[in-house]
């Protein structure tokens, strides 16, 4: 505990309690729009109608509730979880499905940790645009933005930058098609619905 404390500050470590005991109050909280509204007095800024399952946050004590902006519309399933290092933004209509998780940092451990030199911390904020969709288990790493309309596959682990309307799934994720290839076989019949009939 002494050496965590050195590392990060009186003036931090106060900050991360404080925050902490927020999150037990947010979690006391058993409807998604009560949560809402203890999230933006905390400031975190929420659109209208948007759904807070069971969300979990981390590293909360660098951004703050300030680093977390949702736009209107949007669902957060359960067991989602957001990393605060840097911010993380969601545009109106996005769906992050259950266990999802957004990290924007990566750090080895201590400043002297022998993998620092190879595997330098690192934090990048990360955006998710209007209308994406995220699926179960999915995870984005720092700097791994997604475009509007968007759709990665569940159990996705994205590195890079996801193009709009750009369909993705894998382990790195690779794109796998667009939104509108998927929307011309739907229209054309070729769904496991018409196959299994």
């Amino acid at each position: 505990m002494g050496r965590a404390l050195r590392e990060i500050g009186v003036g931090r470590a106060v900050r991360y309690v404080l925050l902490e005991l927020a999150v037990v109050m947010e979690r006391a909280l058993l409807l998604p729009p009560l949560r809402a509204i203890w999230l933006r007095l905390l400031g975190a800024r929420l659109g209208r109608d948007t759904v807070l399952m069971d969300v979990a946050y981390s590293n909360l004590d660098r951004t703050g509730w300030g680093g977390l902006v949702i736009g209107e519309r949007c669902y957060l399933g359960r067991g989602v979880r957001l990393d605060l290092a840097e911010s993380v933004t969601l545009g109106d209509d996005v769906t992050l499905a259950d266990r999802v998780f957004v990290l924007t940092h990566m750090n080895v451990g201590y400043r002297d940790h022998p993998l620092q030199t190879a595997f330098p911390s690192q934090k990048r904020p990360i955006t998710i645009g209007r209308g994406a969709f995220i699926g179960a288990g999915a995870m984005l790493l720092p700097g791994a933005d997604v475009g509007a309309e968007a759709f990665v596959a569940a159990g996705a682990v994205v590195t890079k930058p996801v193009e709009p309307g750009t369909v993705v799934g894998g382990n790195p994720a690779k794109v796998l098609g667009t939104v509108d290839e998927y929307r011309a076989r739907q229209a054309g019949g070729d769904s496991a619905d018409a196959a299994d009939a």
